[in-house]
């Protein structure tokens, strides 16, 4: 047992690190000449790329330039005709396109009187609903669309939407 306790202990051949380094090296000038040969063109042709930017900016740089809002006439209709009478204040919008609008204003009569129709045949229960006005919103944009032709009214925004 003294024998043993007094041999030398033999050190761990030492590994190189000349392999990790080397790799770490040509990953990294991988990378970089992946990225130049994208970014140049070599790789990706950069002109077809260039010219969908182009077409995405102008595109961007005035988004609302074909669109118009037609303002709807405030409406007040009873709902639930019962003792305790109940008011609903109506106000809304129709985002059209400019080319459209003119159409759309003289159509407004025929907007409103569908518009009072569908708000009057509702029931106070129906209004109530947490989930009412997005649901009532299609349905009035869909009746809009119908009474003034296909494309013609790409949005209906309520503006005030009370009961009283």
């Amino acid at each position: 047992m003294a024998a043993e306790q007094n041999t030398p202990e033999e050190d761990p051949p030492k590994t190189s690190k000349m392999s990790l380094i080397l790799g770490l090296v040509l990953a990294l000038i991988g990378g970089g000449g992946g990225f130049y040969a994208t970014w140049s063109g070599m790789i990706l042709d950069g002109s077809e790329k260039s010219d969908h930017a182009d077409a995405t900016h102008k595109d961007v740089e005035d988004p609302f330039a074909d669109i118009a809002f037609v303002e709807i006439e405030p409406l007040t209709i009873s709902v639930d005709a019962q003792p305790q009478d109940r008011l609903l204040r109506f106000r809304a919008q129709l985002e059209v396109p400019k080319n459209h609008a003119e159409d759309v204003t003289k159509l407004l009569p025929r907007v409103v009187d569908v518009l009072n129709s569908y708000l009057r045949a509702l029931e106070l229960t129906d209004l109530e609903d947490q989930t009412a006005l997005t649901r009532l919103r299609a349905q009035m944009l869909r009746r809009v669309q119908v009474v003034t032709g296909q494309d013609r009214v790409n949005d209906f925004l309520i503006m005030e939407f009370v009961l009283t």
